[in-house]
């Protein structure tokens, strides 16, 4: 069981905050699936709030490194996780049981691109989305914290 900060605020979404609860519960994200695929955990700081968050995420990870997809379905706007990485990006990042300090950078350009392909490959989903949408879908690069 994973312990919970005094100041964590579940989601307001239901389906987010019982898989959160599922994972905190077990200790691990295994068998927490969004749409038949695994996800990770992230805790962050909240950019207004400053206050505990934790969001599920696609699991999409390259050699040790992870990546957060801020597609929110396609949707015109960013998900509000993405203004807390970038207001916050120190985070804790959990696959499994295992769990550790990471950094959040968002990539651009060709490291995009190549991480967008990774993307697309873990969760096919996200190609539809990009399509959809008039914004370019960020993507976050979570890597160990030194």
């Amino acid at each position: 069981m994973t312990s919970i900060p005094e100041d964590y605020s579940p989601s307001p979404t239901d389906w987010v905050r019982e898989q959160v609860e599922t994972i905190l519960r077990t200790g691990d994200t295994t068998g927490v699936l969004v749409r038949d695929r695994p996800v990770v955990l992230l805790t962050m700081r909240g950019a207004r709030s400053a206050r505990t968050l934790r969001v599920p995420l696609m699991r999409v990870e390259h050699d040790g490194v992870y990546a957060a997809v801020a597609s929110k379905g396609g949707a015109p706007q960013h998900p509000q996780w993405y203004h807390n990485l970038v207001a916050h990006p120190e985070i804790t990042l959990q696959d499994g049981t295992r769990s550790w300090s990471a950094v959040a950078r968002q990539v651009d350009g060709e490291e995009r691109e190549q991480w967008w392909a990774r993307c697309v490959a873990a969760y096919p989903p996200y190609a539809d989305y990009q399509a959809r949408a008039e914004r370019v879908i960020p993507v976050f690069v979570l890597e160990p914290a030194p």
